[in-house]
Parts: C-alpha cells; structure tokens; sequence
C-alpha cells in the first residue's frame, strides 16, 4: 500500500516529531505536580534521559509513545508502507529501552514506564500504577497539597 503523502509532506511530519516535552509527558507531569509531586526532568547524567526522575528516592519515570517503544496495543500498528524500516527501528527501540533499564536498575534505579495509552486513567490510578505513594511515602508531597486536603 503506497503512502498517502508525498515524500516531502512525510519529512516535513516526521521532523515534527519530538523526543522530549511530548504531550503525553506533558500531561503526567502536570498532573504530578497538580498532586503535589516535585521531580527532575531530562537528567542526561543516567541512561536513556529518563523523562522524570525523582532523584531522592532514585526512581526513573519514563513516558512511551505506544507505537514509538512498541507497546502492542491498539496504538502500536504497524504501518504498512516501508514496513522493513519500521520493523528495524521498532526493534531497535525496545532494545534500546531494555538495555537503559537494566542499567538504571544496576546503578540501583527504580524504573517505572507509563505508557501513552494509560493517560485515560486519572492521577490516582496513574500514580497507584507507579507506586509512587508505597516507593515515596506521604512526605514526598508537597504542604501545599496537605493543606488542600
């Protein structure tokens, strides 16, 4: 099945894709924050550039695209033009996330994923799913959100 833009409108579309300060990590970070939680962005000192990190607890938070890290879901469709290059850079994806998780958790990280699809859930089932509360403890939150409560 051929593409349905031409090559230039495809280039154009894939140079808009963003590694970082995606949408989907936009929306887990604002909802974080909004519950109270304080972390780092971007830390290029670990491996893989974890999207969140709350250094004090040594806890990676990595925010994945479902197609991008192949998450087999709906979302992770294959497509089906140039599916060898797809096919290749998928799998080299996985491996790559493979790979940085394990050296997180060899530097003694804890490495949660959220993955794209998850963000239907809200901020409670988003951050039970992390264990965040269990990993943290309740002095992880911020006074301004006891003081709501």
């Amino acid at each position: 099945m051929p593409d349905s833009v031409d090559q230039v409108t495809r280039s154009r579309t894939m140079r808009q894709v963003r590694s970082v300060n995606t949408r989907p990590e936009m929306i887990v970070r604002s909802a974080l924050h909004a519950a109270g939680y304080r972390f780092r962005l971007h830390r290029r000192d670990l491996p893989g550039n974890p999207d969140l990190v709350f250094p004090r607890y040594k806890v990676a938070v990595f925010v994945h695209g479902c197609f991008w890290h192949w998450h087999g879901c709906k979302r992770s469709r294959m497509p089906a033009t140039n599916r060898d290059y797809w096919e290749s850079k998928i799998a080299r994806n996985v491996e790559r996330d493979r790979e940085t998780m394990t050296q997180l958790a060899a530097l003694g990280w804890d490495v949660h994923v959220i993955w794209e699809c998850d963000l239907k859930t809200g901020i409670d089932e988003l951050t039970g799913n992390l264990g965040l509360m269990s990993t943290f403890g309740p002095d992880c939150l911020s006074t301004q959100l006891e003081s709501t409560n």
